[in-house]
């Protein structure tokens, strides 16, 4: 548990955290800073190296998760908030990689193709794909935080 526990804290403040900066800091500032050429070749050079992280942190939230249901004494011992938890998380992995296989990858096909019309469709679905999983990811920060308390 000593080793579990900060591993998928960790990893869940390196994604959601990273989802924050970039949908609330680096997005509005990209969008009146750069025209769309540069910033769709910024976010595709971006999404490469934070997607990265966001693998790792989903393969350690998803081995730190299940092995610190096991160490507690299985589903059957944790609370509603853990369930809650665990299914959003899944949740958000299924959102992402979706992200990852179908938009993220046009966006850089189109990128590389210069066809700007198509990368500034598939980056306003990442858009709308983060969006969603910023919420999901601070709703499960509060229910695994205080979700013992509220349920």
């Amino acid at each position: 548990m000593s080793i579990a526990l900060p591993l998928h804290l960790l990893a869940a403040v390196i994604w959601v955290g990273g989802m924050f900066f970039a949908y609330v800091c680096l997005r509005p500032v990209a969008a009146t800073v750069f025209e769309p050429p540069h910033r769709l070749q910024l976010w595709a050079h971006v999404f490469v190296k934070f997607f990265t992280w966001v693998w790792a942190a989903v393969i350690t939230l998803i081995v730190t998760g299940h092995g610190m249901i096991a160490l507690y004494g299985g589903f059957g011992s944790i609370g509603k908030h853990v369930h809650i938890m665990l299914g959003i998380g899944y949740i958000m992995f299924l959102l992402f990689a979706h992200l990852y296989f179908a938009p993220f990858k046009r966006l850089k096909t189109a990128v590389e193709a210069a066809d700007w019309a198509v990368a500034g469709n598939n980056l306003n679905q990442i858009r709308k794909i983060v969006g969603i999983n910023l919420v999901l990811g601070l709703v499960t920060v509060v229910v695994a935080s205080a979700g013992r308390y509220l349920l």
